[in-house]
């Protein structure tokens, strides 16, 4: 990782060749100009902050500066911060009764014994952040991401939602279309919906984004969507994906560099769930949490990791999102974003504009936490967390099968097929939904088969004939999920993480298709008896739905 982060300036745009090699036989880049030209008209002309750099100068020794109006921080009410946490080998998957703690504390003035300081991390400071949260994290994405070049940089960030708030800010056009999987996150797409863009959704399935289904999109896009902008940045969350739960491989991760290098797409890869992967669900095994475990061997924890669209990006085209939201607490509003020093520069100039540094507090006691947990503590504590989830993800996989019938025998990529239990025990009727047990993240989702449901029928047969109304399948998400509500359990409906048009609508025949409608499930917050009471609540629902009983 370099240190210091040059100015943009123009270059002109390189012509992106068919594919003559593959991303893992590349080799990486050392000068990104080529990619200049993906930078907006507006981000282009983000000028330094003229103040900010007196911060350079402030710090030399004997500087008499009369330069910032900065308060003293003499005149901060804060004389120290006392913070009391977990100890890093702390597991609450097992139900521990005795839980290690460590007081970790902040002075207001330097110290050789802490990280940072109050008086330092209270005061104005540059978008960079704190130098010694830089040098943790920069250690981080090297030992866990091992980018494909040297030269990658971090900026802090707000999280991942201001970190995405930026790449819009950088490289969308008014009328751009976004690539964007087929079902996502509805807060990416608010950010540039008042900006007329559009969406190009990429069919998924369990294993995620489907490269076929990209690489076929792109090579018929002027034939298949005259008029319509190529797309030139793709938005994905690869692990966990938020809504339906997938992960992609590193052998699909490959086939969708090599397909976006040949297209000339960044990639903004947005991780928050990195680190809650799983192994495949078996419906066999006994999941009790054991009571002791091994000392974490950290490096083949690391392994055990799907790899970052960093590990393939010779080309310096990826735009990783990470945050602590997931692994320490979301309040905290603090993460960071790894490019390319062509964009990185530009990320900082953002951060300069849109929103100064992250809070002091929430660097402060990150700093000073993981500078006391230690880079291999902090791993484990990440594994313990997973180990939760796990947990838990297991407890919404067995009450599903508890309450209805799963046909785990006839699993395939569009999931296990789930029926509704007859008095004899097995299986009535048709197939009521399916669903792939994720292998990451914190969701269930659930694609409902309402080919032979009555109550779909009769919207379907009712539905009016116009562009603008909402579809059966949509009114029958609705009027399902108000009844669920009613019964005091919530879902979130399908047709929220639908791709949208900037006028409104979702996209046509992709995230809402013929015939089927889509529920999530979240079993990161409900506690194990909760959740199973919420799964029979669900069942007596979809049973009334489908038989009137």
């Amino acid at each position: 990782m370099t240190s210091a982060i040059p100015p943009a300036s123009p270059a002109a745009a390189l012509k992106v060749e068919g594919l003559a090699f593959h991303a893992q036989d590349a080799e990486p880049r050392t000068d990104f100009q080529h990619l200049y030209h993906h930078l907006n008209t507006v981000c282009r002309s983000w000028a330094p902050s003229r103040l900010k750099e007196l911060f350079r100068y402030m710090g030399r020794e004997g500087m008499l500066s009369l330069a910032g109006g900065l308060p003293h921080p003499e005149l901060f009410p804060f004389q120290k911060l006392d913070v009391l946490v977990y100890d890093y080998n702390t597991r609450l998957a097992a139900g521990n009764t005795s839980i290690g703690t460590v007081d970790l504390s902040v002075p207001k003035t330097k110290s050789a014994s802490h990280a940072t300081d109050l008086s330092t991390a209270l005061q104005y400071g540059d978008a960079v952040g704190l130098p010694a949260l830089q040098a943790i994290i920069g250690r981080f994405v090297k030992r866990i991401y091992s980018p494909a070049y040297d030269e990658y940089q971090v900026v802090l960030s707000h999280g991942s939602t201001d970190g995405w708030h930026k790449v819009v800010s950088m490289f969308l056009e008014y009328g751009d279309t976004i690539l964007v999987e087929a079902q996502t996150y509805p807060a990416s797409q608010a950010l540039w919906i008042p900006m007329g863009c559009t969406t190009a959704p990429v069919t998924l399935d369990g294993d995620g984004m489907v490269p076929e289904a990209l690489d076929k999109m792109l090579d018929n896009w002027h034939r298949d969507h005259a008029g319509r902008k190529k797309p030139r940045l793709m938005y994905c969350i690869p692990v966990g994906q938020n809504p339906t739960g997938s992960t992609l491989t590193a052998q699909r991760k490959r086939k969708i560099y090599d397909i976006c290098v040949r297209h000339d797409i960044i990639i903004c890869e947005d991780d928050p769930y990195y680190f809650l992967q799983f192994p495949t669900y078996d419906s066999q095994a006994d999941h009790e949490v054991p009571a002791t475990v091994p000392t974490l061997d950290v490096p083949k924890f690391i392994d055990s990791l799907e790899p970052s669209f960093l590990k393939y990006d010779y080309d310096g085209r990826v735009i990783r999102l990470d945050t602590f939201s997931k692994t320490i607490a979301p309040g905290l509003r603090l993460g960071w974003m790894i490019a390319n020093p062509l964009f990185a520069e530009r990320l900082l100039r953002a951060s300069e504009l849109f929103t100064q540094t992250p809070a002091g507090w929430s660097q402060a006691i990150v700093t000073e936490l993981l500078t006391t947990w230690g880079d291999d503590g902090y791993l484990t504590w990440v594994n313990n967390l997973r180990e939760t989830y796990i947990a838990r993800r297991n407890w919404m996989c067995s009450f599903i099968d508890k309450h209805f019938d799963v046909d785990w025998a006839s699993m395939s990529a569009d999931g296990a097929p789930v029926y509704f239990k007859s008095s004899t025990g097995r299986h009535q009727g048709p197939v009521a939904f399916k669903f792939v047990p994720p292998k990451a993240g914190m969701f269930v989702w659930l694609t409902i088969e309402l080919g032979q449901n009555p109550h779909y029928q009769r919207l379907k047969s009712a539905a009016p004939a116009r562009d603008d109304a909402p579809s059966a399948e949509e009114q029958w998400m609705t009027e399902v999920w108000e009844q669920l509500a009613e019964a005091r359990v919530l879902l979130v409906p399908g047709s929220y993480y639908a791709s949208w048009h900037w006028q409104g609508h979702p996209t046509a025949g992709e995230a809402i298709s013929s015939d089927l409608a889509f529920f999530r499930l979240s079993f990161s917050m409900m506690k194990r008896d909760g959740m199973d009471e919420a799964i029979r609540r669900m069942e007596q629902v979809f049973k009334a739905d489908w038989y009137g009983a």
